[in-house]
């Protein structure tokens, strides 16, 4: 059951990719579908993205000396501010490592 449930959805995915990445078939997307479609990558970042920085050991961590609510807010801070992946990667990294390392000093 599981190898088949694999299979169809490897089926799936490579037809509506193939439909939509082939230039030769006549299927073309309308405006307000591809409207639709842009909120889809900061909907999945952001499902990604929230238990991770807000859910530890299986409660909501709201706590000040979150390290990951840090990061996160160095590196949105980056991002807004440069526009740089590097800049925004490498500060969020480092404001992490400084408040990961300052709260291991306080246990």
């Amino acid at each position: 059951m599981t190898v088949l449930t694999i299979l169809l959805l490897a089926c799936i995915t490579f037809g509506t990719r193939y439909l939509f990445l082939e230039g030769r078939l006549p299927v073309r997307l309308g405006s307000n579908i591809k409207l639709f479609l842009s909120y889809s990558g900061p909907a999945v970042l952001t499902a990604i993205t929230m238990p991770i920085l807000f859910v530890h050991q299986h409660q909501l961590d709201t706590n000040i000396a979150n390290p990951y609510l840090w990061g996160a807010l160095a590196a949105i801070t980056a991002a807004y501010i440069t526009a740089n992946i590097y800049w925004t990667v490498g500060l969020g990294i480092l404001v992490f490592a400084a408040f990961s390392s300052q709260a291991l000093l306080f246990v």
